[in-house]
């Protein structure tokens, strides 16, 4: 691990210099690129150089208590620094194994989130449209921007289906172990009798794919115009600016009409058909090394019953981790911090396991 920190500490005092020279600074592609390579290292050589400082002081404790001919008192300081650098160079190792994990390659990008209402009718899409709420009010939270780029309203306000973008850095990295069956259990309004249903809720999470990580082939794209519509009459669009588009190769559909533009509706409805195609591709990858390095909360299957939203005990329940909070008005207004990083430090927990 040593040689390998020492290799990272290199590499980051020669992106230093690089970028301290003015052909490297007025270079707009490559000046980036060390930029953000410089950030990725800054954490792990300041945590190197922690433990390096640590086991200077213990080397030097070690030295004079080996030299002998100190007094009592002296003695007994130099023991506890010794004591204590010994402490710090272990928790620091600790630390170290943590970063220098292999990074997801996606926790950088945004997202674009996917909500369809599942069982319960009606129940459900309301469900999907507080979730939706619930995710927006984190986002926020967390200085990052939402965009809807698809939504099927029904005519009590809740979503039959809602896509919608998460834009900001890190954002992957904080919603990626969202995706699967999300169940609710309540007394729904349009219960007379006062008995509790349960209803289910599928999210999908997917990294949004740049141009440059999925390029669409526009031989495989069909692109059809349609008049916009909505529930009950509602955001009817009286010029014909829907899109959708048809990947042909696979038969996947998506549609766009939320904009009154045909060109960013087209862009949008090709936002997300390039991200569910890059999911395709990543989920085959996964599946191959799955019984090798793959380590992971949950299978990230959108399948997989995630978590239980009980209103009358008022309670969130995820149970991939065992995680029960009492506090569901606060995580239903975006208070999500505690599950999703309870989440954070277990896949991190399995992935140093998996590296043993």
């Amino acid at each position: 691990m040593l040689d390998k920190l020492a290799g990272i500490e290199e590499r980051f005092e020669k992106i230093n210099e690089q970028l301290c020279l003015p052909e490297t600074v007025s270079d707009q592609e490559k000046y980036p690129r060390l930029m953000k390579e410089l950030r990725s290292l800054s954490p792990v050589v300041e945590k190197y150089r922690e433990y390096k400082k640590y086991d200077e002081t213990l080397k030097e404790s070690k030295e004079l208590l080996d030299a002998g001919g100190l007094d009592k008192d002296f003695k007994e300081l130099v023991q506890e620094e010794l004591e204590q650098a010994k402490a710090d160079i272990e928790r620091c190792s600790e630390e170290l194994k943590i970063l220098l994990l292999p990074k997801d390659p996606n926790d950088d990008k945004s997202v674009i989130v996917e909500i369809r209402g599942g069982a319960g009718g009606e129940e459900a899409a309301l469900f999907a449209g507080e979730l939706f709420r619930m995710y927006s009010m984190y986002s926020e939270a967390k200085g990052f921007k939402t965009e809807i780029l698809s939504e099927n309203p029904t005519e009590l306000g809740g979503y039959k289906e809602i896509v919608f973008n998460v834009e900001g850095e890190g954002a992957y990295s904080r919603f990626k172990f969202e995706s699967g069956v999300h169940r609710v259990q309540r007394v729904p309004e349009t219960e007379s009798q006062g008995r509790i249903q349960t209803s289910t809720v599928t999210v999908a999470v997917l990294p949004e794919a740049e141009e440059v990580d999925f390029e669409l082939n526009p031989a495989d794209l069909q692109i059809d115009v349609f008049r916009s519509s909505g529930a009950g009459g509602q955001k009817v669009n009286k010029t014909s600016s829907a899109i959708r588009v048809t990947h042909l190769p696979t038969g996947m559909v998506v549609e766009c009409q939320d904009e009154r533009s045909q060109y960013k509706n087209k862009d949008k409805a090709l936002k997300v058909l390039r991200s569910r195609l890059l999911e395709i591709e990543q989920a085959k990858h996964d599946a191959e090394i799955a019984g090798t390095r793959k380590s992971q909360v949950g299978t990230g299957d959108r399948s997989e019953r995630i978590r239980t939203y009980n209103f009358p005990q008022g309670r969130v329940s995820d149970h991939r981790i065992g995680l029960t909070l009492y506090k569901i008005d606060a995580i239903m207004n975006g208070d999500l911090d505690e599950i999703i990083d309870a989440l954070i430090t277990a896949d991190t927990a399995e992935k140093l396991k998996a590296e043993e």
